[in-house]
């Protein structure tokens, strides 16, 4: 590995995260931690029908109960705040802090309670009375589509909410070509995001001054400053925003949801601090829910298992209304469709889709685990029905190791890999060959055993990041980064980047993120690019405070800049080391004024900005299953993960990130499901009905990494979505070979369902 320094002391080694610390002792400070003189607390009333038009609102009742500050509904907000943000277009409907005439989805807020005491609000909520004329709701996208559907959108006249079509290299060509075409489905089921902490909003009004902070749960700290003084028609300069402590967020915490506009609308009107905490229930029906797609996959091939072509429509479910970021995942499945493949020619249309259910966002991967999903069900089915070895088949093919840089298809340049490499490396740490000999011999014995493989490519580091890096006088570090990390270990990961880089001791760096009054303009956190582009930016102000440095030296060293050397955190002359002056001294010179010549002025602070290269992480996963033949209970018995994000900064955090990350595919595949009944009234609304893995379910995971550089200073590619992006297909491929013939074409893989299927194919 190379790094942007000389014999790393912190950096490739498994450093304790230093932010858990404050974490195990107590001392993290959390949304509903704050507590703020004169504060109230909101509830929302919430519609409990998922299509209606509101006839009226009584809030008399609630209003009249002691401890009620005030109740707003539509009316009273759209005096105070326009619409919710998104980047959807102009002509798009645009969701309300408050819904007006109509309500579109179950948990779609009407109404508004600010009280002296939150159980106070929540029960005065129950007290406000909303009459309904119920209209019929769509939940399916394919009912969604068909002549006569009921429209969410009336206006509209169709329940399309866009549609994106992509052709690449020469798809007609590559089917004319094909000796074989196989026409496959997969549906892929809704997830919720279920992050540890919950959303939330505390909005204070600044008196005197006509400026407000929002303490936020966020992960786009300056994005959420920008939308909300838009809402509110206030300049963004009266407008901090301050995250905090962020516990999990997995991309429900990106988008602008109306109680990021009503709550400090509500606080201006009052001109008190409101809070206002999702509960559990909220979470699983009112923040963005994830995937969602209905796809259909044409492949062709060679009779050999050369893949020649793919044609796909992919529907995606986006729910009522479009938020920031609800398009893009459902673009990225189509752009990331050929995966680690060879294809001579791409076509393909992605139509969105209205429905009555909360709106789509961003969940961990956001696309590409679609993606990957669709290419590896597609490869692994294709192998099978042409009675070739999975692997063998994705081993034909690969792009070749000397094929890149390599563009694809659809236009994506994969910067670098070795996917023959990691494919490999996983078969021999499953034991391949033994398991397909265990697999024969239980098949013979009545069990069911299958073996599942996943080869993943995805793509990262959109964002652009800043970074400034301040060292005081007493040679101690300040980063303040624009990235938001909300439990990755970045902290731990940037202060290992600038201690090696200075030389300095790892509690010498301090990393200070989420408050736009001192953090610098950026992307915030997603997509795996906090450490790649937000690292790339505080190497880059790290290089501007070291030449400032390097001048302040020389003149303590009595020598020209360029005759400065700067190694392992001392500054000497070259060719005579044992002239020098430490990294604590040139800081303490550079503080003093009287220590500097004309041309230097006092302090070490330099900022930066980084506009990335998009990075493309990739792996190899293989799983071993049981289906039990009577209950169809599934059981993972092996799971090996092989995966390639580049050069590695802290291998502890990057197995934390894998894990977790297989930990929630292995959700997708076997437990999780957002699950609607016709009325579009949501069934899994609590945690009972909503299963999330515990680690009962959780098997061991095999590690192991193949290392290939990113060209970028780090030589790092991403790796917090890798595992969610590569794994859930494994297990799924490892399901249906051990149920072969029958194919799968849903998810989850409860037996309920695999039950089902086996009963309807007699």
């Amino acid at each position: 590995m190379s790094w942007p320094f000389a014999s790393p002391r912190y950096v490739g080694r498994p450093v304790p995260r230093v932010e858990d610390r404050r974490f195990v002792t107590g001392t993290g400070t959390f949304l509903d931690d704050l507590r703020v003189p004169g504060m109230l607390y909101a509830a929302f009333v919430r519609s409990r029908v998922a299509h209606a038009r509101i006839r009226s609102i009584d809030v008399s009742r609630a209003e009249r109960m002691r401890g009620v500050v005030a109740v707003l509904t539509a009316e009273e907000m759209a005096r105070y705040a326009g619409p919710v943000s998104t980047d959807a277009g102009s002509d798009v409907p645009r969701a309300m802090p408050l819904a007006s005439k109509k309500v579109r989805y179950y948990g779609e807020p009407v109404a508004m309670v600010i009280a002296e005491d939150r159980y106070v609000a929540y029960d005065a909520a129950e007290l406000v009375e909303v009459e309904y004329e119920r209209l019929p709701p769509v939940t399916d996208v394919e009912r969604a589509l068909s002549e006569g559907a009921p429209l969410v959108h009336e206006e509209l006249g169709t329940n399309v909410a866009f549609t994106h079509r992509r052709t690449g290299g020469d798809p007609e060509g590559a089917f004319d070509a094909a000796e074989v075409v196989k026409r496959y489905r997969f549906r892929i089921q809704r997830l919720a995001a279920v992050p540890m902490e919950t959303r939330g909003v505390l909005a204070v009004p600044e008196p005197g001054t006509g400026r407000m902070v929002v303490h936020a749960t966020h992960q786009f700290p300056h994005d959420l400053r920008r939308w909300t003084a838009e809402a509110l028609g206030i300049p963004i300069s009266d407008l901090r925003v301050v995250v905090h402590d962020v516990g999990g967020a997995f991309g429900s915490k990106i988008a602008h949801y109306p109680e990021d506009v009503a709550v400090p609308a509500a606080a201006r009107l009052l001109g008190r601090p409101i809070k206002w905490v999702e509960t559990r229930s909220e979470s699983l029906t009112a923040s963005t829910q994830g995937r969602g797609v209905v796809a259909e996959i044409e492949v062709a091939a060679r009779r050999d298992g050369l893949l020649t072509g793919i044609r796909a429509r992919i529907l995606g479910d986006v729910g009522a209304y479009l938020y920031n970021l609800t398009k893009a995942p459902f673009l990225s499945v189509l752009s990331m469709l050929p995966g680690a493949y060879r294809l001579k020619g791409i076509e393909g249309e992605v139509v969105g889709v209205y429905t009555n259910k909360v709106p789509a966002g961003p969940y961990r991967g956001a696309g590409r685990p679609e993606a990957s999903y669709l290419i590896e069900r597609t490869v692994e089915r294709l192998a099978r029905e042409l009675g070739i070895d999975p692997a063998e088949l994705r081993l034909r093919n690969f792009i070749g190791r000397d094929e890149f840089p390599y563009r694809t298809v659809t236009g994506h340049t994969y910067d670098s890999g070795d996917y023959a490499a990691a494919l490999r490396r996983a078969l021999d740490l499953l034991g391949y060959r033994q398991m397909r000999g265990l697999k024969e011999r239980a098949r013979a014995e009545g069990k069911l055993v299958g073996i599942g493989l996943s080869a993943y490519v995805e793509v990262c580091n959109f964002a652009s990041q800043s970074a400034r890096v301040k060292v005081e006088s007493d040679g101690r570090v300040t980063v303040y980064t624009s990235t938001m990390p909300h439990g990755q270990g970045e902290q731990t990961a940037f202060a290992q980047l600038v201690a090696d880089f200075f030389g300095i001791e790892l509690d010498d760096v301090r990393v200070l993120y989420g408050d736009t009054e001192t953090a610098p303009e950026g992307g915030g956190t997603a997509g795996s690019w906090t450490l790649t582009s937000g690292g790339a930016a505080i190497i880059a102000a790290c290089e501007r405070v070291k030449e400032k440095m390097v001048r302040v030296a020389a003149h303590l060293l009595e020598v020209r800049p360029e005759d400065v050397v700067f190694e392992r955190g001392r500054f000497h002359v070259r060719g005579h080391e044992d002239r020098s002056v430490g990294f604590r001294e040139v800081a303490a010179a550079a503080h003093d004024e009287d220590s500097l010549p004309e041309e230097i002025e006092p302090g070490l602070e330099a900022s930066a900005h980084h506009s990335p290269r998009l990075t493309y992480p990739f792996g190899a996963h293989a799983v071993v299953v049981e289906v039990d033949p009577e209950t169809y209970q599934v059981r993972v018995l092996k799971a090996v993960m092989v995966d390639d994000c580049g050069n590695v900064v802290n291998p502890m955090l990057v197995e934390g990130q894998l894990i977790g990350g297989a930990v929630q595919a292995l959700g997708q595949a076997l437990h999780e499901e957002v699950v609607y009944d016709g009325e579009g009234q949501p069934l899994t609304a609590t945690l009972t009905d909503y299963l999330v893995p515990t680690a009962a379910e959780v098997p061991r995971f095999e590690l192991d990494r193949t290392v290939t550089p990113a060209p970028n200073v780090l030589g790092t590619k991403g790796v917090g979505e890798a595992a969610t992006i590569g794994f859930a297909q494994a297990v799924m491929n490892a399901i249906e070979d051990a149920l072969w013939p029958l194919r799968i074409d849903g998810s989850p893989a409860k037996p309920n369902y695999l039950w089902e299927l086996v009963r309807e194919s007699g």
